[in-house]
């Protein structure tokens, strides 16, 4: 008897209830939703010769970077599979161990050639996809063009109303700048399936994009109470509500979302998330010009303390850069700066000079230098795409240049940079800008 995975794919399980709790595992995994792990450990525990079970079970301790767990499972999963796999299942695991061990460019080229042979295998597709995805910290100036061509090339192989599907075919086109098109397949999504956090995580960004501001309020507070605080995205997705205040003026809301739901003591969200949140939050209110409360940016610190001292991830370098550049520690940005340019002369940096860039053009930023942080960012902003995230996650970039722009008195190369933004994505904030810069 085959059995088969929730998208028609065969299984090499020897158990009903096995294949049951994989696909139930595998949807959960998909929709970032508590529970994934209690199913694949069913699975697991119902046939402990299925290898995809193991994989799948690996994936999870990766993504919440609890990485011995991660790496015992993954190998139990490919000794599993040398044995008794088929091609796809040995693909599949293959492709997961390079993720998990970091070895994420040869990561990306298996993806992308197991998606040609097998496209509805969705927990491969998607590891290209998505703001943390291997396309995302590729270092790709065109990553999401390659998220699009993707979707597109495999598209014909998924159900019109495959839920999944939807959501990364809907958010790679909103990244792409098709907001609109990508907004109502984002939606659709959402309601083929409530009980998923990557939807309304991708349909937050499309919101985002197109300036819908109230209507992100609107959708993440009427659902986000449905969703378990240890779900990893309820952080996340709260601050983009944030965010969504911040852009209508309402700094008291968005200060009571970031403190009920997104800094560090109340977040259960991934370390990546928390760190970058916490400081893309607190550093947007400080550039526009609002009090942030005493014993936020610390709190932010103590967390990020022990994780990224590393230099050579680019998305965590510029937070990092930026807490320290906020916290007043001008040598901790510097070293991680030159760490980072030896990293890009050695030709090792594959998101290049603009990295260490960001993290000194913050530090001017923060010193009130803002001639020399425009000096600085200016000539390769437009390299930021290359550090990875979303357009939401990396707008931090553009507004610490534009109100640099704005108090070094370059009054015209900002109008210039909002002229290009308004067409883009009409914001309140950013026409009160215009408004500052016309009177």
């Amino acid at each position: 008897m085959v059995r088969l995975d929730s998208r028609g794919l065969p299984l090499s399980a020897t158990s009903d209830l096995a294949a049951e709790r994989y696909r139930e595992g595998v949807d959960l995994l998909l929709s970032a939703w508590p529970g994934a792990d209690v199913a694949f450990d069913a699975a697991i525990a119902a046939d402990p010769d299925f290898a995809l079970a193991h994989a799948a079970r690996a994936r999870l301790h990766a993504i919440r970077v609890e990485m011995p767990a991660a790496h015992a499972r993954i190998a139990t999963a490919a000794e599993i599979v040398a044995r008794h796999g088929t091609e796809r299942e040995r693909s599949h695991v293959d492709i997961l161990s390079l993720t998990i061990h970091g070895q994420s460019t040869q990561a990306l080229q298996r993806a992308v050639a197991h998606a040609d042979a097998w496209p509805r295998d969705a927990v491969i597709l998607g590891l290209p996809l998505g703001a943390f995805g291997l396309f995302a910290f590729s270092g790709m100036a065109d990553h999401d063009q390659a998220r699009v061509d993707l979707c597109e090339r495999h598209a014909r192989h998924f159900d019109a109303e495959d839920w999944w599907f939807l959501n990364y075919r809907g958010w790679s086109h909103a990244e792409n700048g098709a907001v609109a098109h990508g907004r109502d397949l984002t939606q659709r999504s959402h309601e083929l399936r409530r009980t998923n956090a990557n939807a309304v995580h991708a349909l937050s960004h499309a919101m985002f994009e197109d300036g819908s501001g109230e209507d992100a309020d609107r959708l993440i507070s009427g659902w986000l109470p449905e969703y378990d605080r240890r779900g990893t995205l309820h952080g996340h997705i709260a601050w983009h509500a944030s965010l969504a205040a911040l852009e209508q003026g309402d700094t008291a809301r968005a200060l009571a979302v970031y403190e009920a739901h997104v800094q560090p003591s109340v977040s259960a969200g991934l370390p990546l998330n928390v760190v970058t949140d916490t400081v893309s939050f607190l550093w947007r209110m400080r550039a526009y010009g609002r009090e942030v409360p005493a014993g936020l940016w610390e709190a932010a610190a103590a967390y990020a303390a022990p994780l990224y001292t590393k230099a050579g991830f680019p998305f965590a370098d510029i937070h990092m850069a930026m807490l320290d550049a906020a916290t007043g520690d001008a040598a901790a940005v510097e070293r991680r700066a030159a760490a980072l340019t030896a990293l890009v002369e050695a030709g090792t940096l594959a998101a290049g000079p603009v990295v260490p860039a960001i993290c000194r053009a913050a530090l001017a930023f923060a010193e009130a230098d803002f001639a020399g942080c425009v000096r600085l960012l200016e000539p390769l902003a437009a390299e930021a795409v290359r550090i990875g995230g979303s357009g939401a996650q990396r707008e931090i970039v553009q507004d610490t240049l534009l109100v640099a722009l704005m108090r070094s008195g370059q009054a015209g190369k900002a109008r210039d940079l909002l002229d290009r933004r308004l067409h883009r994505r009409p914001s309140p904030r950013d026409a009160a800008w215009r408004a500052q810069l016309a009177a």
